[in-house]
């Protein structure tokens, strides 16, 4: 096990360094990495994109503590499970746009990860926005509830896999609905699939994340989500939110996301 990540990743996040990293912790590492990592998008904005391997992972994340998106918060999770023995692999998946009731045009873009424990598989996902399910999903179709929501996964054909992430926020869902379709049959075998979702996220036209500049956690009683021109606290399911300037943006994504 590489010390230096495993210090770094636990310092981050607030996990004990000397605790051992085990399936049960989990839930409680996904609760502290969602409200610890930022999921933004600075990088593509600037237009500054480094290849996507676990050392600029970390000097990334866990070094230069920015955030990421999920072709690189998910990632780096992974390398963290790797390192502590589990058996995982990262699939890729299009994201459901429930407004246009329809799968991103962008497609497979969606990186997560599959973690198989005593004989079950599980879906975990850290880069996902204020979506996250905060535990390892069952792929048998049970439902998990978290501080985040109710979440399940059901076998589903579409033209992007297999099966589908349903999901229902807290406060804010009051049906389940498609967070997106992923492929179990083909795991990711190679560093330049994570750099291709990259480049169509970075240039696509119909990419949602190249346009303007977004910030988001979760918190423990809602989420923080910060753009060009707002900023907006949910607590408790109550939105308060407030029109900013450049300046103000720049003051709070250092206040609220420890972001320079």
């Amino acid at each position: 096990m590489t010390l230096k990540m495993h210090e770094l990743f636990c310092k981050r996040i607030g996990f004990p360094v000397d605790e051992k990293v085990i399936f049960e912790a989990l839930g409680r590492i996904l609760e502290k990495t969602a409200t610890t990592i930022p999921f933004e998008n600075l990088c593509v904005i600037r237009k500054d994109r480094n290849a996507i391997t676990k050392e600029n992972l970390i000097n990334k994340v866990l070094v230069r503590n920015e955030g990421g998106l999920c072709y690189e918060l998910n990632t780096l999770f992974y390398y963290f499970l790797l390192e502590h023995g589990f058996n995982a692999i990262m699939v890729k998946g299009a994201v459901y746009n429930t407004e246009m009731q329809d799968f991103e045009e962008v497609g497979r873009t969606h990186a997560v990860i599959l973690l198989t424990h005593e004989g079950k598989t599980y879906l975990v996902d850290t880069g996902f926005g204020g979506n996250l399910p905060l535990r390892p999903v069952p792929m048998s179709g049970e439902a998990v509830t978290s501080p985040n929501g109710e979440f399940r996964v059901e076998q589903m054909d579409t033209e992007y896999g297999d099966h589908v992430l349903k999901i229902k926020i807290k406060h804010t869902d009051k049906d389940w609905r498609i967070g997106y379709a992923f492929d179990s049959k083909h795991p990711v075998q190679k560093a330049e699939e994570l750099e291709e979702i990259q480049t169509i996220i970075a240039e696509h036209e119909k990419s949602p994340f190249n346009k303007k500049p977004l910030i988001t956690r979760l918190t423990e009683r809602g989420r923080l989500t910060l753009t060009e021109g707002s900023f907006t606290r949910w607590v408790d399911g109550q939105a308060t939110k407030e029109e900013i300037d450049q300046e103000t943006f720049n003051e709070l994504a250092k206040r609220h996301f420890g972001i320079s």
